[in-house]
């Protein structure tokens, strides 16, 4: 499956390709649907990789983090798992214009009955970006790609988690992007299957509440949580922060 590139189907249009990494990672997106933004970006960054690891990236999409990382840690092999056949033919696409496609796979399956392509797979991490909002608790947008991007279906955020740690190899590490109002529910989500907890808020200018949170726990750890400085993502006076920029634009890793 790696570097094949499968037509978009006609009802998805592709917009003009977006250029993240300061234009090293190409992203063809549906004309009019959702979009990535700048959150799996951080997931990336946070996502510590080295040369040799196998990372699995839940819910994919158009392949933004995927190839952000795979971008970033050359040596590192990277799997996409997602459920929209149309999504996966985006992300396959986008691999291979962003010239990693040899080292990005795309599956496509669900979390909750995975396919034969990630049986018994030990990876040494697991990164994703779950839909942010609670089934029933937000109003469903017609668009069926917005729709999955942003509120969750059958697989609530504790199935995400649990997907996680079947997926990870023991001590394996899991990273993660969500709403920071979420908190409460991911650290049930998270308790007595991961430890070593580091939460990093995302602050979006000085002063201001964080509306994101990137996470990193431990499989099987027992260790206690850490909860960093964060960082924060605007200048009072508008544009990025230049600890934004480096992640965003010049590809570095937010280390913790």
């Amino acid at each position: 499956m790696t570097g094949t590139i499968i037509p978009v189907p006609e009802q998805n249009l592709e917009a003009p390709a977006d250029f993240l990494l300061n234009g090293r990672v190409r992203l063809l997106q549906p004309e009019g649907g959702y979009r990535a933004a700048i959150d799996p970006v951080f997931l990336a960054a946070i996502t510590a990789a080295g040369d040799g690891e196998r990372v699995l990236d839940v819910g994919t999409g158009t392949g933004a983090a995927a190839l952000c990382l795979a971008v970033r840690v050359p040596g590192a092999a990277v799997v996409g798992l997602e459920q929209r056949a149309d999504a996966c033919a985006f992300a396959r696409r986008n691999a291979a214009l962003s010239g990693v496609a040899e080292r990005v796979t795309v599956v496509e399956g669900d979390l909750l009955a995975p396919p034969d392509a990630l049986r018994g797979a030990g990876f040494d991490r697991v990164m994703m970006n779950p839909p942010y909002l609670k089934a029933g608790a937000a109003s469903v947008p017609p668009d069926g790609w917005k729709a999955a991007a942003n509120v969750e279906g059958t697989a609530q955020l504790a199935d995400w988690v649990r997907f996680a740690g079947r997926m990870l190899k023991p001590r394996g590490t899991l990273t993660m992007v969500h709403r920071a109002d979420r908190i409460e529910d991911i650290l049930h989500a998270l308790r007595g299957r991961f430890g070593s907890l580091v939460l990093v808020p995302l602050w979006p200018k000085p002063g201001a509440e964080a509306k994101r949170l990137l996470l990193v726990a431990r499989k099987g750890s027992r260790a206690p949580a850490r909860l960093t400085a964060g960082l924060t993502v605007h200048k009072a006076e508008g544009g990025y922060s230049p600890e934004a920029e480096r992640v965003l634009r010049d590809a570095e890793a937010l280390l913790i």
